[in-house]
């Protein structure tokens, strides 16, 4: 168990050797890498209930049970890591990639450390950290994805993590400017 506590310490910061160390992706690795999904899962309630009760209750609007968010947390987990391994092993391999999905899905769970800090989001004025945490497990992540895809650079991990987020983002705001340009004529 002090292993388990280790790699999440060491993964909050910043840590390459966690991702470089075969020892980290043994077989109780995968066992770890639940524990931390299904952690993460029930304390992202926390933002998400503080959310809720400052809305208030609107209509239509209802909470999701325990098995939704933890069925809903394991379900992104693994189209993260399906997405991030067919994106970095598949099409944008190094020379040097030689990475299994068992340990690319662990490097992701890994990743997940910072969102153990969720626990402390339980005002309203503190629900922006939670884009702090999430920048956190991106850095996390595009550590992780370097060493464990062995790329050369940061370029490409930065790159193939964040473009989901880039295409949503481009996305959303197709959407609002053609929302304000119908609202104004």
């Amino acid at each position: 168990m002090s292993d388990f506590f280790n790699i999440i310490l060491r993964s909050l910061k910043f840590d390459k050797s966690v991702f470089a160390d075969n020892k980290n992706f043994s077989e109780a690795s995968i066992y770890y890498s639940i524990i931390i999904i299904l952690v993460i899962s029930i304390l992202g309630m926390v933002p998400g209930s503080t959310l809720y009760n400052s809305i208030g209750n609107l209509p239509g609007i209802e909470v999701p049970s325990l098995r939704k968010i933890i069925i809903t947390s394991f379900v992104v987990w693994l189209i993260k890591t399906i997405y991030l391994y067919f994106v970095g092993i598949v099409i944008f391999p190094s020379k040097s990639t030689k990475c299994s999905f068992r340990k690319l899905l662990i490097t992701v769970a890994y990743a997940h450390s910072p969102f153990i800090f969720y626990i402390l989001i339980f005002n309203i004025n503190l629900i922006y950290f939670t884009f702090l945490i999430y920048i956190w497990y991106c850095i996390i992540l595009i550590v992780g994805m370097k060493e464990v895809l062995k790329y050369e650079n940061y370029f490409k991990p930065t790159a193939i993590s964040l473009a989901p987020q880039f295409i949503l983002f481009i996305y959303v705001l197709s959407i609002i400017s053609n929302f304000n340009s119908s609202t104004i004529s």
